[in-house]
């Protein structure tokens, strides 16, 4: 096409027609050139980056405390300067208030019947929430005299729950976390979590903080951070080697795993444990 051009910008210098014809030759350069650069730029640059990885979040343990080897952890949770326990496993699952300092049950306890698999806790409005596991049923207690005041049905295993101050936040250990109501169990919102590489499952025991939710995640040594808006991880914890460092070892592969988070906000501290660890972490976010 350009040896065409260029052939023609000849012929017309020959027929002294130079300067009409020289525009008209420039002309064609352009609408040639213009059609070689004029390639479709994307809509939206920003739709062509992946979303950012989610940020290493730091701690600093403050302090340890004995925790029973005998809990297998499922709940955990502080309220009103007092730590409540939920554990499982058929036989041996129970509610219970935990002296921090001691490690051992005190005061209130409910033992659940010999059938059910105990999961997470929560409180709200003074009423103690207990989830199970394969059993979907949801056990409410009166927070100060333990009572059981009321059972619910969950449409869906029971892994972790907190609260917003409004509604009940559950997981069921794949990648969704519902909001449902504290009267009726009904899901309001499901709220898919994922990071940069997609959805993100086994979520396990959880804590909302400051307008964010912590979760364990099952079999692994990491508590995420997400936004509970649009359920996107926008941090992590790194608890590789917790127990090893303060001298202490569990059986992993009898499922002796990280879980347990509880979030102390006079202190501004976080207390961690997990299933049958001998030990419970009080730390602080960097």
């Amino acid at each position: 096409m350009i040896l065409a051009i260029i052939c023609s910008f000849t012929y017309i210098c020959f027929n002294n027609h130079i300067m009409k014809r020289i525009t008209i030759f420039i002309s064609l350069l352009t609408i040639l050139t213009s059609c070689n650069n004029n390639k479709p730029e994307p809509e939206n640059p920003g739709q062509m980056m992946s979303n950012a990885a989610p940020a290493n979040i730091s701690y600093n343990i403050v302090a340890s405390y004995p925790h029973d080897s005998e809990s297998y952890t499922q709940g955990l949770v502080w309220h009103n300067n007092i730590l409540y326990e939920g554990t499982g496993l058929e036989g041996h699952s129970k509610l219970m208030k935990v002296d921090l300092k001691s490690g051992k049950e005190q005061g209130e306890s409910v033992k659940l019947p010999n059938d059910v698999f105990g999961e997470g806790i929560t409180i709200l409005n003074q009423k103690i929430y207990q989830l199970s596991w394969q059993n979907r049923k949801v056990f409410v207690y009166d927070a100060n005299t333990f009572k059981k005041i009321n059972e619910m049905h969950w449409e869906h295993e029971g892994w972790g729950i907190t609260t917003d101050g409004k509604d009940l936040i559950v997981s069921t250990g794949e990648s969704n976390i519902y909001f449902v109501d504290p009267e009726t169990f009904k899901i309001k919102k499901t709220l898919a979590v994922k990071d940069n590489n997609g959805p993100v499952g086994n979520l396990n025991e959880l804590e909302y903080v400051n307008g964010s939710i912590y979760s364990n995640i099952y079999l692994t040594d990491y508590i995420i951070k997400i936004n509970p808006i649009d359920g996107t991880i926008t941090g992590k914890l790194d608890m590789n080697g917790l127990l090893e460092k303060a001298g202490k070892q569990v059986n992993r592969e009898d499922g002796l795993v990280l879980n347990g988070i509880a979030y102390d906000s006079s202190k501004n501290s976080f207390y961690i444990t997990g299933k049958k660890w001998p030990l419970m972490f009080e730390m602080k976010l960097n």
